[in-house]
């Protein structure tokens, strides 16, 4: 499954050229392949060629550096970001909408975790059987809700007031959903016209040119 640590990276380089006036240097901390001789797992700063042994606060990853300092967790990331970077909601009760959303797509997550664990090549399991225990129902309960909000906003994103990070987290999670379930965009149009509404995005190029090719 892909990470969606990935969506508080791409908020954080993408939007870092449209804010230039913030004071903060963010850097998205994600992981590396690599150990050092003394078997000391290495973590890859995203914006530095380099890795540095690193201390996790919860001790795993996602974590965000700002200034020396370490945010762990990638919803409060994706959240933090989002009101840095002008991509929570327009007013609070907006952003409260918004953070809903996100909830939502975490719940739909947790409910076909089973299935995609399995699709993914990540754990032993009947795909089949579990994608229609799992997935359907799921999919039935959350995806005509979805597409409410996409219809409803009419200009391509989520809200009327434009891209908040739920476009990103739903787009990158739909973007995973393709790659491992046949025909699922064939399935979902919407989905895919919203997928390229954010990937058209014009502070996202860099991003999704350099970002390495991942099925999952």
């Amino acid at each position: 499954m892909a990470s969606f640590s990935r969506v508080a990276k791409a908020m954080a380089k993408a939007m870092a050229k449209a804010k230039s006036k913030a004071k903060s240097k963010v850097k998205a901390i994600v992981k590396a392949k690599a150990k050092a001789k003394s078997n000391i797992m290495l973590e890859d700063i995203a914006d530095q060629n380099k890795s540095r042994g690193l201390e996790m606060p919860f001790g795993q990853l996602p974590v965000l550096e700002v200034d020396g300092k370490q945010l762990p967790q990638s919803f409060a990331i994706n959240r933090y970001l989002a009101r840095k970077f002008g991509l929570a909601g327009k007013d609070d009760f907006e952003q409260a909408q918004v953070d809903a959303f996100g909830d939502s797509i975490k719940d739909f997550l947790h409910e076909i975790m089973p299935f995609i664990l399995v699709v993914a090549g990540h754990a032993e399991g009947d795909k089949d059987a579990l994608y229609k225990e799992k997935f359907v129902p799921a999919a039935e309960k959350y995806f005509p809700l979805y597409k409410k909000y996409l219809k409803e906003a009419e200009y391509g994103f989520l809200f009327k007031s434009g891209v908040t990070w739920v476009d990103f987290y739903l787009a990158e999670f739909n973007f995973t959903l393709n790659n491992l379930i046949p025909d699922f965009f064939t399935s979902h149009p919407e989905f895919k016209q919203h997928v390229d509404k954010v990937h058209a995005l014009s502070q996202l190029q860099n991003y999704l040119k350099s970002r390495p090719e991942t099925k999952h």
